[in-house]
């Protein structure tokens, strides 16, 4: 319980750590769920006597860590893993998948691991174009759905995967362990910085906003609004229903400021240059990196307006 609570209070500390010295943390959360932190962001595990269940498995590259992280947890140490979830196309949620399952997987035909993601991400993994195809990632996927949710019982508990249209992309996936009572987002809950929309793969703000409702609409708090249901992000720290409940009430209110904007027909420089997202940028905004506010800004202001 010590380390739980380590994880939902200082997950920013826990995840410099990780960045910084490129390993594994794992964090138990509840029932048979528990989270491992990792340079590639987070990956969600459950397991029991029938096996093992990964959800995102980060890259090739850490799929030595992740899988000396899941050793530690399961028992026996060689039980293997028998479903993958991929909850989007992501290089750092899918391209570890035929890595950790050399290491981790079963060599019986009958317990051949199923690899599940929305059927999206699959077609634009194999869409035509420069640096659009990835045969190696899709190569690994022998599961795809297109009616949500897809859902299996394993290790005596439900496992549910739901399609959120045109979220993050347009083939993200959010996954309630329904007995543990975790919720594993993916990419459409980030606590630690603005949510990314990726216009190029069908993302839109609104889709986001409608993919973070229905996380609401699956988890329960606790007392006094703690604990409850934990939602495992796509990165970041572990959270509940509160946290969901601030990034969503953030992301409406940025959303409300710049499609008001739109509507007095504003220019995409003219948004900037008013700072929609000032009093939020202390929490979750950037000035370098992979993702910037400004970059925020504009997928919004496309998002809404249209524009490419």
């Amino acid at each position: 319980m010590k380390l739980l609570t380590f994880a939902i209070l200082c997950g920013s500390c826990a995840w410099g750590q990780v960045q910084s010295q490129d390993a594994v943390h794992v964090f138990p959360v509840q029932g048979n769920v528990s989270m491992l932190v990792g340079p590639g962001g987070n990956t969600t595990v459950q397991m029991g006597k029938e096996g093992i269940v990964v959800v995102d498995t980060q890259t090739a590259a850490v799929a030595p860590q992740v899988m000396a992280a899941i050793r530690k947890l399961a028992i026996p140490p060689d039980t293997p893993i028998i479903w993958v979830i991929n909850t989007s196309l992501d290089a750092d949620h899918i391209s570890g998948n035929e890595a950790l399952l050399r290491l981790g997987g079963s060599n019986e035909a009958s317990l051949r691991a199923r690899v599940i993601t929305h059927e999206n991400v699959l077609n634009r993994l194999v869409a035509a174009g420069p640096g659009q195809a990835r045969v190696a990632d899709a190569a690994s996927i022998n599961d795809t759905y297109f009616r949500s949710p897809k859902d299996f019982l394993f290790n005596g508990e439900a496992v549910m995967v739901y399609h959120i249209p045109a979220a993050h992309t347009d083939g993200d996936s959010i996954v309630l362990f329904r007995r543990s009572d975790v919720i594993s987002s993916g990419d459409i809950f980030t606590p630690d910085h603005y949510p990314v929309i990726d216009l190029a793969n069908g993302g839109s703000v609104q889709g986001l906003l409608d993919g973070l409702n229905r996380i609401l609409e699956m988890a329960v708090a606790g007392k006094y609004q703690e604990g409850g249901t934990f939602v495992i992000p796509g990165h970041g720290r572990l959270c509940d229903e509160a946290d969901v409940v601030e990034y969503r009430d953030m992301l409406t209110i940025i959303r409300d400021r710049v499609r008001d904007m739109i509507k007095k027909g504003k220019t995409l420089e003219q948004v900037k240059a008013a700072r929609p997202t000032l009093d939020y940028d202390t929490q979750y905004g950037a000035d370098t990196g992979f993702w910037t506010t400004s970059m925020f800004v504009e997928a919004v202001y496309k998002s809404l307006s249209g524009k490419k």
